[in-house]
């Protein structure tokens, strides 16, 4: 039997010519056609390759994709449906050769805590507000790449994202514990509550059930550990599950109580759509905003990782428009909110993925092998299913992360312990939004204050080049300044207070030279406090200067009125310039008896 490969690839090059051909189109629209980059390049071992990557990766999605159904809520077959289509989709538009999108944890946890609160998890109606959130969120993330906006997710930090994923796994655990201890216990609301009500439900306990649930965990953690490259999720699943069989061979279903997880449909995604109603859109727009930044966050910055490590770089404007339109056609395809998964990325990457098309074959391939193991999920145990999403809820936990932001920065361990809390605390979505307020305040809050240094020649240096050391003797009449820091409304205030303490302490020195080379910006307010010190020092009898003002700072400043006449001949290049020039204006009755004599200009000191 002759290899399939030579006519994929002859397929795949034909495609890939009536793309380049239609390309030449003046009407052509290029982020609609990301593929034609690399889909000509491809060739046989690249298909074996990807070919073999897309097989392990359908494989892994399997568990998964139950799993975070079972955590957002959703039927369990949704969670296999969102890892056909969008992923396909994302592959095609987006601009990784290796991120494979789909449900992820977070993503599935945020859309359980936001939508269980206006309706009953599992029903037709919780399922219609899922489908609709993830259009919106797909219509959010193409518009947002469509506008170029693919430099927005820098302005999350990093330790949102740990916090959010940590606390996260604490509600992921937290949530399974019903069905890890077989137990009918309402497991909605927030931590405390969860495990209030747990704790009431203490001496229901199935020990079938949570037997069932601890060989799974033991089993993944064995597997996990000592054998790495061998699925651990499967692997623990089919453990559980064999030793839920057991025990209803001895001892009787009716015996042991343990639920299963029910047979899943043998279908292809059937075809959906979202409920556009004015008071759905309502309700769901705060949340569609903080499932699309995090999901973008999410998807980005797993790109740009295996980016980095495969030696190429992503578009994150494309990844965005990608991302949009995985989500668009997710929604009608009875897929909920999917991004970047992690899990599935970098099982992509080390399989020797080399282009998109893994990701493609991938899901592909995942819709012929639900057709046949669908039915098998009859026999899954829900213990099973919380053993192994205790096993993903550890795995969440960037332990090395955390220890890393909490031994570096005081400011972005707060970023991390107030997501985390707010995780835990509040709903989730709000919990993005506080850590990336928080994190916004802190960086206006470092920009507010531009770091202000006094600058004096120093004679132990080659040329008497200009130095910080506060022990050097100063000018009596003149002072150097040096701010380094953009000079706006949020930073005018504290330059200006500088200002005010330097004459309060140092009135002799009626000279104010400011060293602007480290001034990159500055706006209106910025340049109208610039100018009221120059009339200060005007009206005390002395002088304001600036020294190595950026082409961009001068245009700035003189479009917005800030420099007069006299104002723009106290502007000087070098400093070298502005000391020949500022040292006649100087009061030469204190230079006679100046015994300091720092500037060449001032000549030998008087002898003693």
């Amino acid at each position: 039997m002759k290899s399939p490969l030579p006519f994929l690839q002859a397929w795949l090059m034909q495609v890939a010519q009536q793309s380049l051909d239609k390309s030449r189109s003046p009407a052509s629209w290029t982020w609609l056609t990301p593929y034609k980059g690399w889909l000509p390049q491809v060739g046989p071992a690249d298909l074996r390759a990807d070919l073999v990557a897309a097989l392990t990766g359908a494989i892994v999605v399997l568990p998964q994709g139950v799993a975070f159904a079972t955590i957002a809520g959703m039927p369990p077959e949704y969670g296999l449906y969102a890892g056909m289509v969008p992923a396909i989709i994302a592959a095609l538009f987006g601009s990784s050769r290796h991120l494979v999108s789909g449900p992820t944890t977070a993503a599935s946890v945020v859309v359980f805590s936001s939508l269980s609160v206006l309706a009953v998890p599992g029903t037709p109606d919780y399922v219609a507000l899922a489908l609709t959130l993830t259009f919106m969120v797909g219509v959010l993330e193409l518009i947002l790449g469509l506008a170029r906006m693919g430099a927005l997710v820098n302005f999350i930090s990093h330790s949102v994202v740990v916090g959010f994923t940590a606390g996260a796994a604490v509600l992921i655990a937290a949530k399974q514990l019903k069905h890890f201890f077989g137990i009918d216990m309402d497991s909605s609301g927030h931590l405390h509550e969860i495990l209030l009500n747990f704790l009431r439900h203490l001496l229901e306990i199935n020990p079938a059930a949570a037997l069932v649930g601890l060989s799974t965990l033991l089993l993944g953690i064995a597997c996990k550990r000592w054998l790495p490259r061998v699925p651990y999720m499967i692997v623990a699943m089919v453990g559980g599950t064999l030793v839920a069989v057991g025990l209803d061979a001895l001892f009787g279903p009716e015996n042991t109580g343990i639920a299963t997880v029910g047979a899943l449909p043998a279908s292809l995604p059937p075809l959906s759509a979202p409920s556009l109603t004015f008071e759905h859109i309502r309700e769901l727009a705060p949340v569609a905003l903080a499932v699309t930044l995090f999901a973008l966050t999410e998807a980005v910055s797993i790109g740009r990782s295996l980016a980095a490590r495969g030696g190429y770089r992503i578009d994150g404007n494309q990844e965005f428009i990608g991302q949009g339109l995985s989500n668009i056609a997710g929604s009608f395809f009875s897929g909920y909110v999917a991004t970047g998964s992690f899990n599935r990325s970098g099982v992509n990457y080390e399989a020797g993925a080399r282009t998109p098309l893994a990701a493609i074959f991938a899901g592909l391939m995942l819709m012929a092998i639900v057709l046949l193991v669908a039915p098998l999920a009859s026999y899954l145990p829900k213990a099973a299913m919380a053993g192994v999403l205790f096993l993903v809820a550890w795995g969440l936990f960037d332990r090395r992360e955390i220890r890393h932001i909490l031994h570096t920065s005081h400011g972005e361990s707060a970023v991390l312990g107030v997501t985390f809390l707010s995780a835990l605390f509040l709903e989730l979505e709000f919990a993005i939004f506080a850590g990336v307020l928080l994190s916004l305040v802190l960086y206006l809050e470092r920009t507010s204050k531009p770091r202000i240094v006094t600058r004096t020649p120093d004679p132990r240096l080659d040329k008497h080049a200009f130095s910080s050391d506060p022990e050097l003797p100063q000018c009596p009449q003149l002072r150097f300044l040096r701010v380094d820091g953009s000079l706006f409304f949020g930073s005018a205030p504290h330059v200006e207070q500088a200002f005010d303490q330097l004459r309060a302490e140092h009135p002799e020195q009626k000279h104010l030279a400011l060293i602007c080379e480290g001034i990159n910006f500055v706006d209106l307010q910025g340049g109208e406090a610039l100018q009221r010190e120059a009339r200060r020092r005007q009206a005390a009898g002395g002088g304001f200067y600036l020294i190595g003002v950026k082409h961009g700072l001068w245009e700035t400043l003189e479009r917005g009125g800030c420099l007069d006449d006299t104002e723009a001949r106290n502007v000087f290049q070098s400093k070298t310039a502005a000391i020949r020039a500022i040292y006649q204006k100087l009061d030469k009755s204190i230079c006679a008896g100046c015994t300091t004599r720092i500037f060449r200009e001032c000549g030998p000191k008087p002898a003693s």
